[in-house]
Order: structure tokens, then sequence, then C-alpha cells
């Protein structure tokens, strides 16, 4: 993989120690996987304040956009269009809230959190974790199934 900076950005955490790139138990703890897209894996978040809420996470273990070249980031940003679309398509949100924090965990990955008039935190900022609302086995295949009626 070529990237357009001559040196890496140092980062915190090395793809041995990271969640994303390790898929291990922490991982599956807070989300479920949904799909393979080309060059990404969406997820979805077990606790579901925000109905549809998923995460894109960059397939290679980067920090930062601009670590990319300019395909790399337009092949991933078309990944993340790709969900955010399907989300909208499967639970018509009146608004998705896009979030790439990744300051203590550093790997490329996008937080899509759909945003209902009326609902948790519209018109401000959606929170990261508010351990509210979870679902049954089937209500978590149910939205995954949505979601991926639409990708």
């Amino acid at each position: 993989m070529s990237h357009n900076l001559d040196v890496k950005i140092n980062s915190h955490i090395k793809a041995e120690d990271c969640l994303y790139c390790q898929k291990n138990g922490q991982l599956y703890d807070l989300m479920i996987e949904v799909a393979q897209l080309d060059v990404s894996t969406v997820f979805l978040f077990k606790e579901q304040t925000y109905r549809g809420r998923c995460l894109v996470a960059y397939k290679d273990h980067v920090n930062e956009l601009f670590e990319l070249t300019d395909e790399e980031r337009n092949a991933f940003m078309k990944d993340v269009t790709r969900v955010a679309k399907a989300i909208s398509m499967a639970f018509g949100p009146k608004k998705i809230n896009y979030g790439a924090y990744s300051d203590k965990l550093a790997h490329l990955h996008f937080h899509l959190a759909p945003k209902y008039e009326g609902g948790p935190s519209y018109g401000g900022t959606f929170e990261m974790n508010p351990r509210k609302v979870y679902l049954s086995d089937e209500g978590y295949v149910n939205l995954i199934r949505k979601v991926k009626e639409y990708l």
C-alpha cells in the first residue's frame, strides 16, 4: 500500500494491539460485524440508542484520512457514504451524524449515528455510548438485515 506521506504518523496504538485490526472479543462485545465492503468493514453497534447506528472501519491500520492516498481516501469515503445511504433508506432518520475521533483508539473509523426528530440528542452531539438501549438477538438480526438490504 502506498501512502502520500513520506513518514507514517506515529500512533500510540500498534496494529497488534488495535481493536479493529485484531477483531477480538472486546470489539465483539461492542458491535456486530455486518459486512466487508471495498476497503472497510461495517459494524452495527450493540448499543442502539440511535436506531441503526453503525461504524465503518478502514481495512488497514492508519489513524488519519491524510495518511491515505487520494484513491484510498476516495474509496473509504465511498464505503462510508454507501453505509450512510443504507441507514437512511432502512430507517428514515432526519439526519445522520458522522464522528471520526480515534483519540484513544488510533484506527481510522467513522461512527454513523442516525438522528430522529424528537429523539435522543436531536439537535446536539450524539453520545458515544449511552448504555441505554440493547436489543435481543432477533432485534440485532432484524437491524442488520435492513442495513444489508440497502448496502
